[in-house]
């Protein structure tokens, strides 16, 4: 699938009608997502964690994994909590800064992550 840029907005009216369709697009593939992902026992923040982690290959930080999700550092930390608290993911002191925090994958979140991918593909692809 390839996306071309839209004409650049040039009154307002135009600018307003291009934001909310970000907006609309984004909502309803985020609500499929929402919707489909459940049948993994996921949420998109925690698949969004989950595939951060599994391309990542090794321990992540917190606060790196923070920016590359744009979550805030509550909502990650709670979409981390949810995956250690499934066997999804542990948290630890990370190795090179002991005042931070490192995130890695387990071997039952590689698991339910790749089966969670074909989903998280076909409802992207049936919504952009």
């Amino acid at each position: 699938m390839v996306f071309s840029r839209a004409p650049m907005a040039t009154s307002d009216d135009q600018i307003l009608e291009a934001w909310r369709g970000l907006l609309d697009a984004h909502a309803k593939a985020h609500c499929a997502l929402e919707r489909a992902l459940k049948d993994h026992d996921l949420g998109v923040s925690e698949y969004e964690v989950l595939e951060r982690l599994a391309a990542g290959g090794e321990a992540r930080r917190m606060h790196d994994l923070g920016a590359d999700l744009h979550l805030s550092q509550s909502a990650l930390s709670r979409a981390v909590a949810r995956l250690e608290r499934d066997g999804l993911a542990v948290r630890g002191m990370c190795p090179e800064d002991r005042r931070g925090v490192a995130v890695c994958l387990t071997a039952e979140g590689r698991e339910r992550y790749q089966a969670a991918v074909p989903t998280h593909r076909r409802v992207l692809a049936e919504n952009l």
